[in-house]
């Protein structure tokens, strides 16, 4: 008989047929308390769960005495109690380098779209105010050797330093929590501290996962040290961002634009003085959201699943010490 899992998301139809070659698959819309008393006896009885998107903790882990092995679609893992986990010997699993890229192309359209103000006047020509040749009113400012300030240089960070540094010319800094020599090599970035990253960069790119120590990580006294031209982008983590001393900058003048994919709480509320600001760009959380992208990190988090349960995660395992 094939062990079980649950399943709280949906597949392909191919990657579906993978994990039911394997297992015996439940599948439920999510993981709320009411789905799970549902479905008690599926959980009660799993081994593996694979999905995204929802709470996995110590009140989940109660009901599911079987667990082994825990699959996230996503590299972030901030929805799930990992001393929870490891008290228990499960194992859980991510998709770090499927989303790489993708993002990397999203951080960098969103330094594009800041500095030259597409978002905002694209809607001007729409709302047909181009009348005649523009002026000094629809300029935006240039991207082109202007310094990029990565903070969190991982394999996004690296690969938002090659697009930057290759395409555009851009001198890099970063501030991470140790140096990295392959960064300085290839890209000649330079390593500093916080305090003159944000003091000299031009753009401020955030890319950080959420964690305790990295929550509210940039508040007003961050945002008081960057230059009023200055850009600030995130990428990472929404709450990794005190969101009303943001608001306080940009309406201050104390930075001059954002770039935001993710927020303190999403969905942004329809609300949020960030929506009337014309230099902020606020995307949906879209940095992995391509259609290759999203197939390529369900399929490694079906891969991730099968190995793991089989005693082989030999890669993308958060806690591989629980083995």
């Amino acid at each position: 008989m094939k062990p079980s899992v649950i399943l709280y998301k949906t597949l392909p139809d191919d990657l579906q047929q993978r994990l039911e070659a394997h297992f015996t698959v439940t599948q439920v819309k999510n993981l709320h308390p009411d789905t799970v008393q549902q479905h008690a006896g599926a959980f009660a009885s799993a081994v593996g769960l694979l999905g995204s998107s929802e709470k996995v903790d110590a009140a989940l882990l109660a009901k599911m005495p079987a667990l082994r092995a825990a699959s996230t679609v996503s590299v972030g893992y901030d929805n799930f109690d990992v001393e929870a986990l490891n008290a228990r010997r499960v194992l859980l699993m991510h998709t770090p380098a499927a989303l790489t890229e993708t993002v990397a192309d999203t951080v960098m359209a969103l330094v594009l779209s800041t500095a030259r103000r597409v978002v905002e006047v694209a809607e001007r020509v729409k709302a047909g105010e181009w009348k005649r040749s523009i002026d000094a009113d629809w300029f935006g400012t240039d991207v082109h050797h202007k310094t990029l300030g990565i903070v969190g240089m991982g394999r996004i960070g690296m690969a938002l330093a090659q697009r930057a540094r290759f395409g555009f010319n851009m001198p890099i800094l970063y501030n991470a929590r140790r140096q990295h020599k392959e960064a300085e090599e290839r890209f000649q970035a330079r390593y500093c501290d916080l305090d003159t990253l944000l003091r000299e960069a031009d753009f401020v790119c955030l890319i950080l996962p959420l964690t305790e120590e990295t929550r509210h990580l940039f508040g007003d006294a961050q945002f008081k040290q960057m230059k009023p031209s200055a850009i600030f982008i995130n990428a990472g983590r929404g709450p990794v961002v005190d969101e009303q001393a943001l608001i306080a900058a940009l309406r201050s003048g104390e930075i001059h634009a954002a770039g935001l994919d993710v927020f303190e709480h999403e969905p942004l509320a329809v609300d949020s003085p960030l929506l009337t600001m014309p230099n902020v760009v606020a995307l949906p959380h879209i940095g992995s959201a391509t259609h290759e992208t999203r197939y390529s990190m369900a399929a490694t988090a079906v891969d991730n699943l099968i190995a793991a349960l089989n005693g082989k995660p030999e890669k993308n395992c958060v806690n591989p010490q629980v083995m």
